[in-house]
């Protein structure tokens, strides 16, 4: 059970500067109401506050600050949540004013990505960030790791000699958990090896979070991956073989969904989930086509992508959950953005389209090339007929020859029987 799952409600509160829209604001703000939903809180109600400047001890000013403590004290609230980044001190003197649980966005998702991830390395991965996160705060109701909250209501510090006691705590298990990451980054790093020697086109489902990617994935390989409608179902990457209508197959892994104001530690501390993004040969970009932010989700995900490196890969936009629409689009093409595929990973609807343009796309990437192999080599024979397009096959003296269209990987390990590339 996480640590704020209860029947508990929020004051939500969000922070409009000069140079922000108020229609993004609002739009993050309904977001985090979502993320607040997830970690088990109800919001019971949502405000936008104007800031002209930041304010040093509150973020906001006293007035403000006061006018807000009192009104959720009046709807009963024990949550007052920012979307905002709330500086530690600033979120020590609001608890310390209000007497209320304070909590920001960041801290929000960071409970999230605990609750949702599974695996040692996603395990590891989000403790790195939340040791990181709480390392300043320590002065909060922290001892030794457990925050001591009777509910809505904290109990107080210890002292320096325990807060400098719970600090080096931290601090050791920040040391230790970055030793485990190595080891378990190293053990990722021979798996991916063993994958990237085997020549199979290896694509990645990116896209904003809850915009379906893990539907998607199950239902183009048959598979069992999480499937929640709630922000951040599956954080760790999975991958599953993907067959092609024309007998060719590929690698297609699903990797953690985008949100605007990502905490920049997790996108660190998610790196190796990232990187098959970046290994990937092409990207499939997965879009709720439902949603009234979906534009701006769709620039939030590329900033991502070019932000790690990934921004150059051959991309099938796949416009999700057409099933919502009264009147779902058809597929076309765009110059500046590859594919477009409209889908429904729920019904089905699409889905042969798709299909259709990845094994395009695949076959897009591959190069012609003419070899004669020995008859023993039924194994190579196998693999340009499993990775590759088979053009032509002859069986000459006891050799085979053969024309096709292969990926580099598969190229790579014909290299000594090639006679002419094409």
């Amino acid at each position: 059970m996480n640590e704020y799952a209860s029947t508990e409600t929020a004051l939500l509160i969000a922070v409009e500067q000069p140079e922000d829209s108020h229609a993004a604001v609002t739009a993050s703000l309904d977001e985090l109401k979502q993320l607040v939903r997830t970690i088990g809180i109800a919001p019971r109600e949502a405000t936008i506050v104007r800031l002209a400047r930041p304010h040093p001890r509150y973020l906001l000013g006293s007035g403000k600050t006061d006018e807000l403590i009192e009104r959720a004290k009046e709807i009963g609230t024990g949550y007052i949540i920012f979307d905002f980044d709330l500086a530690p001190a600033q979120q020590r003197n609001w608890e310390k004013s209000s007497d209320l649980c304070v909590i920001d966005r960041h801290e929000v998702i960071l409970q999230i990505f605990a609750d949702r991830a599974f695996t040692k390395e996603a395990n590891l991965q989000v403790a790195l960030a939340r040791l990181q996160y709480s390392l300043p705060r320590l002065k909060r109701q922290w001892t030794h790791l457990s925050r001591q909250r009777g509910g809505a209501h904290g109990t107080r510090g210890e002292g320096e000699t325990q807060l400098e006691a719970d600090r080096r705590v931290v601090e050791n298990r920040i040391a230790r958990v970055k030793r485990d990451l190595v080891g378990v980054r190293e053990q990722r790093a021979t798996m991916r090896k063993h994958r990237t020697d085997v020549p199979v086109p290896t694509g990645a489902l990116v896209g904003y979070t809850n915009a379906g990617k893990s539907s998607l994935l199950n239902r183009l390989t048959s598979g069992q991956v999480l499937v929640a409608d709630k922000l951040f179902a599956t954080l760790d990457p999975t991958t599953r073989r993907l067959p092609l209508p024309n007998g060719t197959e590929a690698l297609l892994t699903d990797t953690v969904g985008f949100i605007r104001k990502l905490p920049h530690d997790l996108v660190d501390a998610f790196r190796s989930t990232l990187e098959e993004t970046v290994l990937a040969d092409f990207l499939i970009h997965v879009v709720d086509v439902s949603s009234s932010e979906m534009e701006h989700q769709i620039s939030v995900t590329r900033k991502v992508l070019e932000e790690i490196g990934a921004g150059e890969k051959p991309v099938i936009i796949v416009l999700n959950k057409v099933d919502l629409l009264a009147d779902p689009p058809q597929v076309f093409r765009r110059a500046d953005a590859g594919y477009t595929v409209a889908v429904s990973a729920e019904s089905g609807y699409g889905i042969e389209s798709l299909l259709a343009a990845i094994q395009e796309l695949v076959a897009s990437t591959m190069k012609a090339v003419e070899m004669v192999l020995p008859a023993s080599r039924y194994d190579l024979a196998a693999l340009v007929h499993r990775t590759g397009h088979v053009l032509s096959k002859d069986y000459i003296d006891g050799t085979i020859h053969m024309r096709a269209q292969v990926p580099d990987k598969t190229r790579n390990k014909l290299q000594a029987f090639l006679v002419r590339p094409g």
